[in-house]
């Protein structure tokens, strides 16, 4: 005999894994693209930006 389907089952697990994994993106992006590294990195590649235009305008 084959196995039963739960169709509402499953539509209510695949429902309430899409609620959970929706409501975690936002603190897991916020913490992936807001981290120290990320900002240091930034700001250092701003700076090097800066010198650059410094040095082309100066010559």
């Amino acid at each position: 005999m084959p196995h039963r389907t739960r169709p509402m089952t499953a539509l209510l697990v695949f429902t309430g894994l899409n609620v959970v994994l929706v409501s975690t993106i936002t603190p897991v992006y916020d913490f992936v693209c807001f981290l120290p590294y990320w900002e240091r990195r930034r700001e250092q590649r701003r700076l090097e930006r800066e010198a650059l235009a410094h040095r082309s305008q100066s010559s």
